[in-house]
């Protein structure tokens, strides 16, 4: 129900009246009457030529619907702030009043919720040990060496783990990290052999380590020169895998360590794990006992028995 034409208290400023045309609320507005002058509060009195009204100007049809919601809602609101809320007069001529229940209207604010719970990511930190990181995609988890931290403000989304802090990168004044770990499943190549995979992918991992970021700067001026350090085979949660690692030299800064490792998943179609590990050499960057020490920790999720490491005694990794 609209009401009347009147003098109502005004839903932006109770301390004074605003007068209602019966659609919409317009810009006249006055102190309200004292107590026993006047006509009482929210009783109509005679209306002054109304100006343009706030929400006027509705047309038919759905939007004539909104705004008759909405000036209806603010109706409402004025009402809760006097406390009682004008239906009409009885017979004898005096307000008959009601005070109206309490519900949300459009005007109000909306209710707090809890927040939604996160998508799984590729990492994510263990509840039940906080040295161990999640790869929920792959189903395995990796532990957290000390100067290790779970991945922050990263834009890739398979990074497992960085190195604690960032630094200006040396080329280009770019933020970098010491250290990071990437997990991702190989799922664009035919090739099923570790050996193979870790081979064919570890000049990619130099390049989007040491060369080239995502949008083409070049944070340690380019690669000038590599090395193969190590390779071989490499247990990881009891599969047969491989790994082949690369020492880098840069235009500018110390360069670092890559290492492209590949071994078949316990979940699902058993499809190949890359996990690239990228470490800046030089007294700043992690020890590359790192590299091993994260192999060897590797394990299934919610299994703790199940590990490996480099040089374990395996099967053929062809």
């Amino acid at each position: 129900m609209t009401p009347p034409p009147g003098w109502y208290r005004d839903p932006s400023a109770p301390h004074q009246e605003r007068w209602w045309d019966g659609t919409a609320w317009t810009e006249h507005r006055r102190a309200p009457e004292p107590v026993g002058f006047g006509p009482a509060v929210g009783a109509p009195a005679p209306a002054p030529t109304p100006g343009p009204g706030l929400g006027q100007g509705a047309g038919t049809g759905g939007r004539g619907k909104a705004v008759a919601v909405t000036v209806a809602a603010a109706v409402l609101v004025a009402a809760i702030v006097t406390g009682v809320f004008v239906l009409g007069e009885d017979d004898g001529g005096s307000p008959r009043t009601q005070t109206p229940p309490v519900t949300a209207t459009s005007t109000d604010p909306a209710p707090v919720s809890d927040p939604p719970s996160p998508s799984p990511t590729a990492s994510a930190s263990s509840a039940d040990d906080p040295a161990v990181v999640e790869d929920q995609l792959n189903g395995v988890t990796f532990p957290l060496p000390d100067g290790w931290v779970p991945p922050k403000y990263v834009a890739e989304d398979d990074v497992m783990m960085t190195t604690d802090g960032t630094y200006d990168c040396p080329a280009d004044g770019s933020v970098c990290r010491h250290g990071l770990v990437v997990s991702r499943t190989v799922t664009a190549n035919a090739e099923s052999s570790p050996k193979v995979l870790a081979e064919q992918d570890i000049e990619d991992a130099a390049d989007d380590a040491y060369d080239r970021d995502l949008i083409g700067n070049k944070p340690f001026g380019g690669i000038e020169s590599h090395q193969e350090v190590a390779s071989g085979p490499v247990a990881v949660v009891g599969r047969a895998g491989y790994y082949v690692r690369w020492r880098v030299r840069t235009a500018e800064g110390p360069g670092g360590y890559v290492q492209s490792m590949v071994f078949p998943s316990t979940v699902g179609t058993e499809s190949p794990i890359l996990v690239r590990y990228v470490f800046d050499a030089g007294e700043d960057g992690p020890p590359l006992a790192d590299m091993d020490k994260i192999t060897k920790g590797i394990r299934p999720i919610g299994d703790a028995d199940t590990g490996g490491g480099v040089g374990s005694g395996i099967g053929p990794t062809d």
